[in-house]
């Protein structure tokens, strides 16, 4: 583990962002930070600048003002693009924007050999991350033929096999059904289980509900920060800030307003089941 690796946390301070061309700045001032372990869950209506803060985490753009730390490497810093790569990982939307290989090893492949590593150290990466992610029997396959949750699979062992700190997802779960969306959701609590830090863009509250921290985006700036119940817990307070309310809290919002106190914020139906039947 190198000097920089003592630092394993993501600090952005001050961050502001304005694509070239716009007058409207992206993010403004924005200041985060990001632990191993823990998962984050970044919400906003669209063009509130979640993507953009996303790409900024592991220096795809880089700040206009401000500055972000990426385990102990400022991303502004030409000579630490490799370094902040290897630590912070993306996957994107969509998969088919970042899969070049042509079977699924060949992918989980590319990162590590873009490294320079050893084939030995390389065929171990590829293994785990085949296996940790659970698709080893689709290694032989094309990448391009499999569904969009297996291609989305394959993206993220592709990340894993880079042995990351963070794994930074940008709506990862947004075009694919349920189940796959859930297989997805279960492998990012096996990451952060294993003290990978994990960052997830959504649009959907309910997965932000799972997350240990949840930061909502409004016009590039801090709308609000804390936990789920803090955040997502005021119905009204969450359609101030563009966005559809989780439905079990506005029924227990409602519940409330018929003299019926709801023991806490609720955020999940088993919790509103629970108080009911209590």
């Amino acid at each position: 583990m190198g000097a920089a690796d003592a630092d394993v946390t993501i600090e952005v301070q001050g961050l502001s962002y304005t694509y070239p061309g716009s007058e409207v700045p992206a993010l403004q001032g924005v200041d985060l930070l990001l632990e191993p372990g823990k998962t984050c869950a970044l919400l906003g209506r669209n063009g509130s600048g979640k993507s953009t803060l996303a790409r900024c985490l592991n220096g795809l753009l880089l700040p206009g003002a401000g500055r972000v730390s990426a385990c102990g490497l400022d991303t502004a810093e030409a000579a630490n693009a490799l370094d902040v790569y290897r630590r912070v990982a993306m996957v994107f939307q969509n998969p088919d924007t970042q899969l070049v290989g042509s079977t699924v090893e060949e992918e989980v492949a590319f990162g590590p050999e873009n490294l320079g590593l050893p084939q030995a150290e390389i065929r171990a990466r590829v293994d785990e991350a085949l296996d940790m992610v659970g698709i080893t029997e689709l290694s032989s396959r094309q990448p391009l033929r499999l569904s969009q949750g297996q291609k989305q699979l394959v993206a993220i062992a592709g990340a894993v096999a880079m042995k990351p700190h963070f794994l930074v997802s940008d709506e990862s779960t947004s075009m694919l059904d349920h189940a796959a969306r859930l297989r997805i959701l279960e492998l990012f609590e096996k990451l952060r289980a294993g003290g990978m830090g994990i960052v997830h863009v959504t649009h959907f509250l309910e997965e932000a509900t799972l997350a240990d921290s949840v930061v909502v985006l409004e016009r590039g700036r801090v709308a609000a920060q804390g936990t789920p119940r803090q955040t997502l817990g005021d119905p009204e307070k969450v359609r101030s800030m563009g966005l559809d309310p989780l439905a079990v809290t506005v029924v227990a919002f409602e519940l409330e307003k018929l003299g019926h106190a709801v023991s806490g914020d609720v955020l999940t139906v088993k919790e509103l089941l629970s108080w009911l039947y209590a």
